[in-house]
């Protein structure tokens, strides 16, 4: 073997080395060369999302926190079932995540553009801080070079933070992901657009904790209309806004609400009427928007970075539900 081929081989296996290296840094210039309209490409699909459905943005941050928290950041809660993958979408925590037809359509647009190269879950990055901005929030540079799994995994869908736990069980499970509370109290911030049915905190309204009363938490005028908008046995189904006072803008008053014992979910009003490290957030939050969004932009590339497949692992889908 010449000098050159020993030399060519050594370079390959050291950047193979390198790009399988699974905590490789991602990098918000990471398609600069390969795909460096892809942004614009994004946005003119989630733009026109938004036009026909003014929740996209809601659905669409809230499927990348869902996918991150189960195997990392690796589009996993995209695949739909086929032989070997149990879809995650089917497990409880998912079953209302919505959003998907706009990244098949993302997918679509891009693949068009640049066939092969940029992956599901950057899509869903991408995406997520284009529509936090478009509503009136923070831009920060979303991180890219993540690859998609091969794989689901139903069963670890168990470690997305739900609805009825308290301000321990959430914590831990925030930072069993690496993220700290700071991170905790600002991603929880994104329920400052979107909606959630009834039935995710109709159990604070007649019963909660088998009292027969209700939350003592929840503001009084706020309980009777909750009350009025959720019936006991009423439908589950019916949407009410997450942020009553700015239903589909992007603000800090999600934490004000939270200080008016006025946050809907009980992991909302948790943050801020359980004492411990997480009080003093909202607060913080609440007082300085521009400081809600510092913190956001950054819990948001916080959050990006857990257990992402990069290099040789993982695929680039060409189809986000099923793998190559």
């Amino acid at each position: 073997m010449s000098s050159f081929s020993i030399a060519a081989a050594i370079f390959v296996l050291v950047t193979a080395s390198i790009l399988g290296n699974s905590n490789a840094q991602l990098s918000s210039t990471f398609y600069s060369t390969t795909c460096p309209n892809v942004t614009s490409i994004v946005r003119g699909v989630v733009e026109q999302a938004q036009q026909n459905d003014i929740r996209i943005g809601a659905k669409l941050i809230r499927v990348h926190f869902h996918d991150c928290f189960v195997n990392g950041c690796d589009g996993s809660i995209m695949l739909d079932n086929a032989d070997g993958i149990e879809s995650e979408k089917d497990a409880p925590p998912n079953q209302s995540t919505d959003g998907y037809d706009v990244v098949d359509d993302i997918k679509t647009a891009v693949e068009n553009v640049c066939p092969g190269v940029v992956s599901c879950s950057d899509i869903l990055a991408i995406a997520s801080q284009i529509l936090v901005s478009a509503n009136g929030g923070p831009t920060w540079e979303a991180q890219l070079g993540r690859r998609d799994s091969r794989t689901a995994n139903r069963a670890g869908t168990s470690a997305i933070p739900s609805f009825l736990e308290n301000l321990e069980q959430i914590s831990q499970k925030f930072r069993d992901a690496g993220l700290d509370s700071t991170d905790l109290v600002a991603l929880s911030g994104a329920h400052t657009f979107g909606r959630a049915r009834c039935s995710t905190f109709v159990h604070r309204l007649y019963n909660f904790s088998g009292t027969g009363n209700p939350d003592p938490t929840i503001e009084a005028g706020y309980l009777e209309t909750l009350r009025q908008a959720c019936p006991q046995n009423g439908s589950g189904d019916t949407l009410n806004d997450l942020d009553q006072s700015t239903r589909d803008a992007f603000d800090n008053h999600y934490f004000t609400n939270l200080q008016n014992n006025r946050g809907l979910l009980q992991t909302d009003q948790v943050l801020f009427s359980t004492s411990g490290d997480t009080v003093a957030i909202v607060d913080r939050f609440a007082n300085s928007q521009s400081d809600f969004f510092d913190s956001f932009g950054q819990s948001m590339i916080n959050m990006g970075n857990i257990g992402v497949l990069t290099g040789t692992n993982g695929e680039i889908r060409t189809d986000c539900r099923r793998v190559n």
